[in-house]
C-alpha cells in the first residue's frame, strides 16, 4: 500500500508503481484531499479579483491576453487541447503508472487548485491501473505540458486509454493549467533511471570482488588507512564494501602483484563519485516528487496566488548529468578489468580464457561488445544541459532538457548492465577456470549464484545468452 498524501512518497514507490500491472494499492490521504480543495475554491475566488495566470489569461506569450467571462468555461479544454501535441513513441506503461501517482501526490501538497474531481478521477485511474495513451516527445524541462495534456484529456474522455480507463469527468477553466504545470512524466523516467543505476552500482561491487579474486589482487588498496586519510563518503563506502565481500577485515593474504591495474586499483576512487551521485540524485528526486510546482502557486495559508518557476528543473537535469558522467567513469574500468581477466600475465591461464585446440577464441568477443556498450554509454553520458531553447515568443527563454536528461539515464542504465555482464561472464569462467577457493569469502553467494545460471561450458560458442543470463544476475547481486 502506497501512502499518496504530498509530502511522504518514495523513490521506491514510483518503482513499485511502475512494475505494477493492473490495480495499486495507494492509500490517499483524507486531509490532503481537503487541502486540496481548499486550494481549489481559493484559486476560484481570486480569479474573480485578481488576475491569474492561466486562469484568467492565455499562458506562455498569450499571458496578457484576458480570458472574457464568456469564454471561461471552455478556456481549459481549449488550453488542453492545443497543448496535447505530444508525438513519437508512445510512453511506456511503467513510465506512465509513475507520472501518473507523481503528479497524484504532487496535487495532494494542496497548492495546485485543481478541481476536486479531477483528482478524484486521477486517483481512480491510478487505483484501477487505467493508462491513458501518452507520447514520449513534448517536453524541454520547463513542464511535461504534452504528455499531461494528453493524461487530463483522457480523463475528460476525449482521449483514448491503452488500459481500462475511469468515467469521464468535466474540466473547470482553471483546471487545465493546474494539471499540466508539473514535470511529472521527466520525474518519473529520472527516478526509475535513478534508481536502476543505483542498483548496478551496487551490483558492480560484487562483479568487481569476483574480478579482484580471479586476478589475485592485491587488497592495499581497499585498506581502512587508506580510505581514512582521503575520507569522501562514497569512496569510503565503496572501500568498505569491497572489504566486505572480499572477507578483509581480518589480515588479508598478500596480492600477485605490489601494485594492481587500475580497474582494481583505482575501484573505490572511481566509484565513490557515482555513488555520492546517485545519493545526491535521489535526494534532489525525493523533494520533486513531493513538490508543488504548479504556476501558480495557490497559498491557502497566505490566501494568495503566487506567479515564479518552480516548473524549472535545474536541480534534476544537472544532478542527472552528473551521474551518467560518474557513471561512465565506472564502467570504464569494468571494460578494463575485462581487459585484465582475457590477459594470460594477470590470470596465469592462457589467452581469452580459451580451452581447446590452439588459437581458440575464449571469451575474446566479449571486449567488443562491452566497447559497443561503452561507447553508447559515452553518447548517453554528453551533458543534457548545454543545451539552449527560446520559445513563446522570447518569453521562455531558457531551459532545462532535465527531460532528455532523464531519457540519457535510462540509455545510461542500458548499456551499463551490458558492460557488467561482459566482466561478470569473463570473470566467472576464471575462477571456474583456476577453481579457486572461495569458501572463506561473502562473496561465494554470488560466484555460487552465478555458476548456477551461466553455462560452464568452456569450448568456443556464442556468448549471447551467457551475457543476457549474466545482466538477470544483477538485481540479485544487487542485494547480496
Amino acid at each position: 500500500m502506497i501512502r499518496v498524501d504530498g509530502r511522504t512518497l518514495r523513490c521506491a514507490d514510483v518503482v513499485t508503481a511502475a512494475s505494477t500491472e493492473g490495480p495499486l494499492g495507494i492509500d490517499v490521504s483524507i486531509a490532503a484531499l481537503r487541502g486540496a480543495e481548499s486550494a481549489w475554491k481559493l484559486a476560484e475566488e481570486l480569479s474573480t479579483r485578481r488576475i491569474v495566470y492561466g486562469r484568467t489569461t492565455g499562458v506562455g506569450a498569450n499571458k496578457e491576453d484576458p480570458v472574457g467571462e464568456g469564454e471561461s468555461p471552455d478556456h481549459g479544454l481549449r488550453l488542453l487541447r492545443s497543448h496535447a501535441g505530444g508525438s513519437g513513441d508512445v510512453m511506456s506503461p511503467g513510465q506512465t503508472r509513475a507520472m501518473m501517482l507523481i503528479r497524484l501526490n504532487q496535487l495532494l501538497a494542496g497548492r495546485a487548485g485543481l478541481s476536486p474531481v479531477l483528482i478524484g478521477a486521477l486517483a481512480d485511474a491510478v487505483r484501477t491501473g487505467a493508462l491513458p495513451l501518452v507520447h514520449r516527445l513534448g517536453a524541454i524541462g520547463t513542464g511535461d505540458l504534452a504528455p499531461l495534456a494528453e493524461t487530463a484529456l483522457a480523463l475528460t474522455g476525449e482521449r483514448p486509454w491503452l488500459t481500462g480507463g475511469v468515467p469521464p469527468v468535466p474540466v473547470q477553466a482553471g483546471d487545465a493549467l493546474a494539471f499540466m504545470s508539473s514535470n511529472a512524466a521527466t520525474l518519473a523516467e529520472a527516478t526509475l533511471a535513478a534508481m536502476r543505476l543505483d542498483t548496478l552500482t551496487r551490483a558492480s561491487h560484487v562483479v568487481a570482488a569476483l574480478t579482484y579474486i580471479a586476478l589475485d589482487g592485491n587488497p592495499e588498496a581497499y585498506a581502512t588507512p587508506v580510505h581514512e586519510a582521503r575520507p569522501h563518503a562514497g569512496q569510503v563506502a565503496c572501500a568498505a564494501e569491497m572489504r566486505r565481500l572480499l572477507g578483509m577485515e581480518g589480515t588479508p593474504k598478500p596480492g600477485r602483484r605490489i601494485q594492481d591495474p587500475f580497474g582494481l586499483r583505482a575501484f573505490p576512487q572511481v566509484q565513490g563519485p557515482a555513488l555520492d551521485a546517485i545519493h545526491y540524485l535521489r535526494d534532489v528526486l525525493a523533494v520533486e516528487i513531493n513538490a508543488s510546482t504548479e504556476n501558480p502557486m495557490i497559498s491557502t495559508v497566505h490566501q494568495d496566488a503566487y506567479h515564479h518557476a518552480h516548473f524549472h528543473t535545474a536541480y534534476v537535469s544537472t544532478a542527472l548529468d552528473q551521474v551518467r558522467a560518474t557513471v561512465h567513469q565506472v564502467a570504464e574500468l569494468s571494460v578494463a578489468r575485462l581487459g585484465d581477466l582475457v590477459e594470460p600475465e594477470f590470470t596465469g591461464l592462457r589467452p581469452f580464457l580459451a580451452a581447446g585446440p590452439s588459437g581458440s577464441s575464449g571469451v575474446m568477443i566479449l571486449e567488443y561488445v562491452a566497447h559497443d556498450a561503452l561507447t553508447e554509454l559515452r553518447q548517453a553520458a554528453l551533458p543534457a544541459t548545454l543545451g539552449t531553447a527560446v520559445v513563446s515568443r522570447g518569453i521562455e527563454d531558457h531551459a532545462s532538457f532535465s527531460t532528455q536528461a532523464a531519457r540519457a539515464a535510462t540509455a545510461a542504465g542500458s548499456a551499463y548492465q551490458q558492460v557488467l555482464a561482459c566482466e561478470l561472464v569473463a570473470a566467472v569462467r576464471a575462477l571456474r577456470m583456476r577453481k579457486a577457493d572461495l569458501v572463506s569469502l561473502p562473496a561465494r553467494d554470488a560466484y555460487e549464484t552465478a555458476a548456477a545460471v551461466l553455462d560452464p561450458s568452456v569450448e568456443d560458442r556464442p556468448l549471447t545468452d551467457d551475457i543476457a543470463r549474466a545482466v538477470s544476475l544483477l538485481d540479485t547481486f544487487a542485494r547480496i
